[in-house]
């Protein structure tokens, strides 16, 4: 009778979605169990050919580059090049080990499952809510709020994520936020590929500055934790359990020098897209209101509850300790099981398979070259260049070049599997250099978070929002995001550099001093700008970025030249 209640009158959808929720709640408690248990994750043991891996560090080099080739060419679409380049990677790396690389073990193992999960289970809800008509709501509200000029508006949207990607994680927020940016655009009649490329840079910055914010802050506040060091295997590492990080760390240490980079990076980007980010759209907002108001009141309700939950539960996965991968496809199970309006077919043609295989080759091609001793040879570079340095230089010169080194590398590889690689290197600079840890900690999270706005694929929230982008009809080129995230990311990592010398190496024992003293040398600096555009009319968004650099140097040269007028008389 209980069946005949539960079952009845129900899509199959709903059914097969609370099936699906069953096994996913399962699977969650079964991974606890064994948790506890002490099992661990599968591993290849891969072992290169006696004789070979200087070779292989070079056939590794040259797949990375054709790769590269190909994408930024764009001779074929970026998911085939990575999905080729994955391929000849496993190839390159079954001839090099003496252990069989073909296998499906060996290439699931490569894949990040946790970043798939995760971008699966947000793909997921966030085509559920798009139904509801709110992405369209919010788009026109941002635009009501921004009283028609373009500038104000992308403030308004880039401050949004920057602000949300520091709480969530940048993947989610642009996730959310491309849809209304694609639907805002639309509305407008504005090109939306500056907007989200805007966006992205500022979820990237947003994203540094706490540990749930960006996939490698995660990575390293879980790795790098007091608890995780004292835990690993190698004895020495154990002795740096006292200089691990803790989430509050994140905030103390990284925000300060995100804040610092916050109006410079809005004064280049406008800067950069000049043209683009001028004038305004003069659109009745009240007609704009009736035409793109919320659809589905009921639905919203209950995906925006679900979402909120899901939200709820990244916030508290220091505490749970249940992945934020399994939070969200959790999520996405119970949305499915709770919208009734919408099938199962149509809210999985939301999803972005071509972005989900995408990460796959990149994975498989990422980690297949770190068994080849690809990235473990930039670890040894980055070793010998801190070694030139005497001891008493040692330490700046190991945060400068492991932040740079972190920067660029990971423009230009992902910088997940990057920093994955690169926690056990800082754990073996610490103990055979005799450095502090932690600065070496904050130098590889800033590189690798900063770095990931260099390159199109630099970051996942970057693949992310290309992907949702082109889906909609707006293809964002290798070599366009390139033209605005390259300058960004080294503005913003030149503007950290000065920071962390200050801090952790000139300012040993006085860090909080510093840290201040520059935070609000900062934020005086850009409330004397703020004030000094709105003195000149200009709206809040143009005084933000107010530079009248070419005055005072007019004013100066006129000066001068009245001296020198005075003197000649």
């Amino acid at each position: 009778m209980g069946t005949k209640i539960l079952f009845n009158n129900r899509h199959p959808a709903q059914i097969i979605a609370f099936v699906l929720l069953i096994c996913v709640a399962s699977i969650i408690l079964l991974q606890n169990t064994q948790a506890g248990g002490g099992s661990a994750d599968i591993h290849l043991e891969l072992n290169i050919k006696e004789g070979l891996s200087n070779q292989a560090v070079f056939v590794g080099l040259g797949i990375l580059l054709f790769v590269y080739a190909l994408i930024i060419s764009e001779v074929v679409h970026r998911t085939l090049a990575a999905a080729l380049g994955g391929l000849m990677a496993i190839v390159a790396l079954n001839y090099y080990t003496e252990e069989s690389a073909l296998s499906l073990k060996a290439v699931t193992t490569m894949i990040d499952w946790e970043t798939i999960g995760l971008l699966l289970g947000m793909m997921i809800m966030v085509g559920i809510i798009s139904h509801t008509g709110v992405f369209e709501w919010l788009a026109v509200q941002a635009y009501k709020r921004s009283g028609g000029e373009i500038w104000t508006l992308v403030v308004i949207l880039c401050s949004v994520t920057a602000v949300l990607s520091a709480f969530l994680d940048n993947v989610t927020t642009m996730l959310l936020l491309t849809p209304v940016t694609i639907q805002l655009a639309k509305v407008l009649d504005l090109d939306p590929i500056p907007i989200l490329i805007s966006e992205v840079l500022f979820s990237n910055i947003g994203g540094a500055a706490t540990m749930i914010g960006d996939p490698p802050n995660i990575m390293i506040g879980s790795g790098m934790s007091p608890d995780a060091i004292s835990s690993n295997s190698n004895p020495a590492v154990q002795l740096l359990a006292d200089q691990g990080v803790t989430f509050n760390d994140f905030i103390i240490e990284m925000a300060p020098g995100i804040i610092m980079t916050v109006v410079p990076s809005f004064m280049l980007v406008r800067w950069l897209y000049k043209s683009e980010f001028s004038g305004g759209k003069n659109t009745d907002v009240t007609e704009l209101e009736k035409r793109y108001a919320i659809k589905d009141f009921k639905n919203l309700k209950i995906s925006g509850s679900i979402l909120c939950l899901v939200i709820l539960g990244f916030f508290l996965h220091p505490i749970l300790h249940i992945a934020v991968s399994w939070v969200a496809l959790a999520g996405a199970v119970l949305m499915l099981l709770a919208t009734s309006r919408h099938d199962l077919e149509k809210s999985l043609e939301e999803v972005e398979w071509t972005t989900l295989l995408f990460f796959a080759g990149l994975f498989v091609l990422i980690h297949s070259l770190q068994y080849m001793g690809v990235i473990d040879y930039i670890g040894d570079f980055v070793r010998k260049a801190i070694e030139i340095f005497d001891v008493d230089y040692r330490l700046g010169a190991a945060v400068l070049i492991i932040l740079w080194v972190s920067a660029i590398a990971s423009a230009f590889i992902d910088n997940i599997p990057y920093t994955a690689t690169m926690i056990p290197i800082v754990f073996t600079l610490a103990i055979d250099l005799e450095l502090a840890l932690q600065p070496l900690i904050w130098a590889l999270a800033f590189g690798a978070c900063l770095g990931g706005n260099g390159t199109l694929i630099g970051a996942s929230a970057n693949v992310v929002t290309a992907g949702m982008s082109e889906e909609a009809g707006y293809p964002i080129s290798f070599n366009e995001f390139f033209r605005a995230g390259f300058p960004v990311m080294i503005l913003t990592t030149f503007i950290v550099s000065f920071y962390m010398v200050l801090v952790f190496v000139l300012g040993e024992g006085s860090e909080l001093m510093w840290k201040s003293t520059l935070v609000g040398v900062s934020i005086v600096g850009a409330l004397i700008q703020y004030s000094r555009g709105r003195s000149k009319g200009k709206s809040p968004a143009s005084a933000l970025i107010h530079d009248d650099t070419a005055e005072v140097v007019s004013k100066v040269v006129d000066s001068i030249k009245e001296i020198i007028k005075g003197e000649e008389e």
